[in-house]
């Protein structure tokens, strides 16, 4: 970290240096735009984490307030309340959470850890915080058990002992069972660690010890010795209570159930198999797997409900994990998608000496969650409202939008509401607690994620919750059955063929575009009505660029466009700089698009399919970068070679140039010639890389990065033709500076191959009306082009009038040079006005597709909204716009039309930024960066002063660089796990309300009463017995603990009457006056302690005078 922070004061000094203009600009010019954004309006901080707990572990539910927790293999805890309140808490540790235990109804739960450790979360606030901690040294902890109202945790460890724990001090009790006085004297054994503790539902002061050898012990509290012993020959995993407590059953390792008499000795008075086949000759039944847990559950009418996991049959191969619901003489047999991790059974009483009326089953599995209706014919499941299907397939890419048009998520989940199933419980969601927050937070986000599988979601991210809306399934446009003759092509994403790689979206109009791993691109558009599409529309394109003794064109050449693709019915023409030999694998695409009719419903319908085909053998590279623009009716798409501009309104190829054309005769980099590449195998590019640097499983769910052009993962096996194929670096430019972490050694490693081969793929686009050239005075329609080598390149767009004649005349762009050059890949460009506010595309709003209204009508809600540029407030009105362009180092403005640089700054010199976008801030536009050191930068917009650097987090996994996105008014989100999405914000206005926007756990209810005993009950006795636990396990009864065992830590959350605070100004209130009664208690004792030595004092002074009374009269030799 030294080192690093020596760079880190290096960059801060090159970063004053460096954000002064570059150019000579004049002083009136310089402060043309008044900067509102300072670092006081910037804080970074961690806001929600939304989608399913990855890897869960353990699992709690509190019967009374109604809130679920689950633990994870990485020390993080999850809590559930309705709908819409959730929340994410982790373990310092980092180890996994083996154990959960709610105070039921006191907003406080324990967890116990892998490390030993147990630990004391306090629910009463919004962020829950740790109150103490319990750390074991000499024992590890196997159990734990906390019987309702109780203060007294027992903890069962791995040498078979059981410790009690005060959940109030957290001190460690000196009543300790030892596990030789619990078993016979007689077993030679030792009986294995504590699976199992509970007490006996009619009598406290009787426990039952499971060991996991098969005994199990019926404790005596109060005399401190086994009242019974129950021993099986085969292992235990769980025992449960019948309510009036004179039964118990176990489950073991040999898929049996036993249920035992608590006065019958011996032997079990009932032993079940149940998935295990019954020979007719009276012998034992074949062993099946393991019956993992067991629960007994009655009811006032009917049979009880015996509820298993685990204890199939062996015989069983491929069937799926089940869950065992037995309910008089029907067994119900429910299976799971993934395997179990743990269940709960929902009961109407807290209470377990009363009948439990089970209403509900939640199984925690290990990439689901799941609940089950018990009250209801058939068990049919409830509708899971929380959003924890991010992962049904793994997510590929993201895009994050804030304060989309308000009429979008209305009509998306109109859409997404008929996708739903059918066949859930008819009952309300039963995990109901807690309260939603007050957030003043009201504007309209949505998310996109883009999946392995094709799909694409669309989810409602308002207000700090996250709810799916739409789900569009991308793969129907192929077809899937794919002949053994063309499955070679597919090779390249062989895996996840229909993949989402990148994703362009315009809010107002509602067009979609999306670009998969397999070459191809389709165009939707949004319809509120159920259409049948005969033929899908289809466009195949030709894109390869190979540098063979290539002469420099004219100036005036590339101007023209140049036809590289053309509808389905005829083969393309080969492409000018393209070599035209088709005879190995020439025009294959890597999918076949269905030919039969699509129908498609409401929502988002296929408009236009566009494919990259092979040539010359060599397969499509894929699209490292995407755009659309819903005004001028254009998709832009990049790679390796080049790039495509279609036109989805006449369905043609406007464009197809390779990436040296756009230059012209201005080529700055000397790009040398290289030899024809020999045939390989079906399989190449980028895809190569990939295969070579992860397993099938990482592949997809990593594809190539959206906004780069290159694999960012460690190749583990470059292919030697890859490496071979490089050639000297073209002069001038050599983003591949020396890095010192070992993400950038493997980017280094993996990009050298392809950058070198003269290949500058295209890195990112930007639509907008703009001064085309320099100098120009009028506002034209302009793409820009971001390359891998750090140049921008414009092109001019020409486009027809609107109405009948932009279906007839055709679309033209003329590239007009290079409008800048920064060191390291382009990853984002944007326009300002001359006020500094920032320009949007042009857009078409949105229209209805499938409208039956006349033409006048229809042309007249498709005629193109034009931008309104604001008048520029300049001296010199030429200079009426700024673009902002952002590498993977720097940044610089432009003024335009001059095309001036008038501020650059170096972002980074040691790393490379990951994501960049160009957002408004309620105070105005400012530059957000990703660097992949971690860490989070925020510059002003235009003057690129930086405002805000915060290391954040370290760039531990791919997933996080892909799925990184930055919105407007200080929003940005990642995927932290393969299953959760993690929501941060950089702006200080939301950190501030974060506490009101968060919901409450934790809300005051009452407990319900206690079961009546009875009058004869509590005539003859039979009633539920209680126990004095405080007076058995208190220090005065049982001694003092053994220090060595176990280190007791406070918890960071706070003091010991924390219990009581609330959140926000209340929990301040709460803890000042915990500190004053603190202070009060200290200064009580002082003032005993002034009183006692008072005490002494008069004492003393009594005596001294008694004896001065006494020895006043005697003579000095009498004394």
């Amino acid at each position: 970290m030294k080192k690093f922070n020596i760079r880190k004061v290096l960059d801060g000094l090159k970063e004053v240096s460096s954000s002064t203009p570059s150019v000579q600009v004049g002083p009136q010019e310089n402060h043309l735009i008044q900067e509102t954004l300072q670092s006081d309006h910037f804080q970074l901080c961690k806001t929600v984490r939304h989608g399913f707990p990855y890897q869960p572990s353990s699992m709690a539910f509190d019967p009374v307030q109604k809130i679920l927790a689950i633990g994870t293999q990485s020390g993080a805890l999850r809590l559930f309340g309705r709908p819409g309140v959730e929340c994410y808490c982790q373990h310092e540790s980092g180890a996994a959470v083996i154990q959960l235990q709610f105070l039921i109804n006191e907003g406080a739960l324990v967890s116990a850890l892998a490390d030993d450790s147990v630990h004391l979360w306090n629910l009463r606030q919004k962020r829950p915080a740790i109150l103490h901690s319990l750390k074991f040294s000499k024992e590890r902890i196997t159990f734990c058990h906390l019987p309702f109202q109780s203060k007294w945790l027992y903890i069962g460890t791995e040498r078979g002992n059981i410790h009690l724990v005060n959940v109030e001090s957290f001190m460690l009790s000196g009543y300790v069972i030892m596990w030789n006085k619990a078993i016979e004297l007689s077993t030679k054994a030792h009986p294995g660690p504590v699976v199992h503790i509970s007490d006996n539902p009619m009598d406290e002061g009787k426990l039952i010890i499971g060991f996991e050898s098969g005994i199990v012990v019926l404790w005596d509290l109060k005399s401190k010795k086994a009242d019974s012993r129950y021993t099986y020959d085969e292992a235990i995993h769980s025992v449960a209570w019948h309510h009036e407590g004179k039964q118990f059953i176990c489950s073991h390792s040999d898929g049996t159930l036993t249920i035992w008499n608590l006065r019958g000795q011996g032997k079990p008075i009932q032993t079940i198999t149940p998935h295990g086949k019954q020979p007719k000759d009276g012998k034992k039944p074949e062993p099946c797997k393991p019956i993992l847990k067991v629960e007994y559950k009655t009811t006032r009418i009917g049979e009880p409900f015996m509820i298993l996991s685990g204890g199939l049959s062996y015989d069983t191969v491929g069937r799926r994990p089940c869950l065992t619901v037995m309910h008089g003489k029907s067994t119900a047999v429910l299976e799971m998608d993934y395997p179990i991790v743990d269940f709960l059974t929902l009961c109407e009483t807290p209470y377990a000496n009363d009948f439990q009326e089970p209403y509900a089953v939640v199984v925690l599995l290990e990439k689901d969650l799941v609940v089950i209706d018990l009250a209801q014919n058939g068990y049919p499941i409830f509708e899971n409202p929380y959003p924890l299907t991010i992962h049904e397939s793994p997510v590929t890419c993201c895009e994050y939008f804030a304060d989309c048009p308000v009429d979008l998520i209305p009509a998306l989940y109109s859409v997404g509401s008929r996708q739903k199933r059918q066949g859930y419980s008819k009952k309300e969601w039963p995990i109901s607690g807690g309260n939603w927050g007050q957030g003043t937070q009201s504007y309209p986000e949505i998310i996109i994620t883009g999946h392995a599988d094709g799909t694409v979601k669309f989810w409602d991210a308002s207000a700090m919750m996250l709810q799916v809306l739409y789900k569009l399934k991308t793969a129907k446009v192929f077809d899937r059955n794919r002949s053994k003759e063309d499955k070679g092509s597919t090779e390249t994403s062989d895996e996840d063929p229909f993949a989402i790689q990148v994703m362009a979206w315009c809010p107002e109009s509602r067009m979609l575009c999306v670009a998969g791993v397999s070459a191809n691109i389709i165009i939707y558009r949004f319809s509120k009505l159920e259409v049948t599409t005969e033929v899908v529309q289809l466009l195949e394109v030709r894109m390869q660029y190979e540098l063979n003794d290539i002469e420099s064109p004219d100036g005036g050449e590339p101007a023209l466009p140049t036809p590289g693709a053309s509808p389905q019915t005829s083969g393309p023409p080969s492409h000018p700089s393209t070599s035209s030999n088709n005879s190995d694998g020439g025009n294959m695409p890597c999918l076949k698009v269905r030919s039969t009719p699509l129908k498609q419903s409401a929502g988002y319908q296929v408009d236009l399919v566009v494919q990259l085909v092979w040539v010359s053998g060599e397969p499509p590279q894929q699209i490292t970068s995407l755009a659309l623009n819903s005004s001028y009716g254009l998709v832009v798409f990049g790679n390796s070679n080049g790039l495509a501009v279609v036109d989805y309104v006449q369905k043609t190829v406007v464009l197809n140039l390779g990436t040296v054309e756009l230059y012209g005769s201005n080529d700055p980099y000397q790009r040398q010639p290289r030899s024809p590449r020999k045939t390989r195998q079906p399989s190449g590019g980028l895809c190569d890389i990939n295969e070579g640097s992860a397993t099938s499983e990482d592949r997809c769910k990593s594809p190539t990065s959206a906004k780069m052009s290159r694999k960012l993962s460690l190749p583990t096996e470059l292919k030697p033709d890859l490496v071979l194929l490089s050639v000297c670096p073209p002069r001038g430019a050599n983003p591949l500076d020396h890095r010192d972490n070992s993400f950038s050694r493997s980017r280094s490693s993996s990009v050298t191959s392809i950058d070198k081969e003269a290949r500058e793929a295209i890195s990112s686009f930007h639509f907008s009306d703009t001064f085309a050239r320099k100098g120009d005075s009028t506002l034209t329609p302009c793409l820009y082009v971001g390359t891998t080598l750090g140049t921008v390149l414009a092109l001019a767009l020409t486009l027809p009038p609107a109405g009948e004649q932009r279906q007839l005349q055709p679309v033209i762009l003329s590239p007009t040079g290079m409008l800048v050059r920064l060191k390291g890949s382009i990853m984002r460009m944007a326009l300002l006005d001359s006020t500094g506010s920032m320009l949007p595309p042009a857009f078409e709003p949105w229209f209805e597709p499938n409208v039956t209204a006349d033409g006048e009508e229809r042309e007249k809600v498709r005629k193109r909204r034009p931008v309104s540029v604001s008048p520029s407030t300049s001296q010199d009105l030429n200079e009426s716009q700024y673009a902002v362009v952002c590498s993977e180092k720097q940044a610089k403005v432009i003024s335009l039309p001059s095309q001036t640089c008038i501020y650059k700054h170096s972002i980074t010199e040691a790393s490379f930024i990951l994501r960049a976008d160009v957002v408004q801030m309620s105070q105005g536009v400012s530059l957000a960066c990703f660097c992949a050191n971690g860490h989070i930068m925020t510059l002003s917009v235009p003057g690129l002063r930086p405002l805000m650097d915060v290391n954040y987090l370290p760039l531990t996994d791919m997933r996080i660089a892909r799925t990184f996105c930055f919105t407007n008014l200080g929003q940005a989100m990642y995927l932290c796990s393969p299953t959760e999405v993690q929501r941060i914000t950089y702006s200080q206005d939301t950190c501030e309300n974060l506490q009101e926007m968060l919901g409450e756990l934790f809300t005051p209810v009452e407990t319900p009463e206690a079961p009546n005993r009875g009058f004869f009950k509590g005539l003859f006795g039979g009633g539920a017995q209680s126990l004095d636990r405080e007076e058995l396990f208190g220090e005065i009864s049982s001694g003092k603990a053994n220090r060595s065992l176990a280190q007791h830590i406070p918890g960071p959350g706070g003091l010991e009457g924390m219990k009581g605070a609330a959140s926000g100004v209340v929990g301040d209130l709460a803890r000042a006056r915990i500190a004053l009664d603190e202070r009060g208690q200290k200064l009580g004792e002082l003032d005993e302690r002034t009183a006692a030595m008072m005490t002494s004092a008069d004492s003393f002074s009594k005596h001294a005078h008694e004896m001065m009374l006494k020895c006043k009269d005697k003579k000095w030799y009498q004394l």
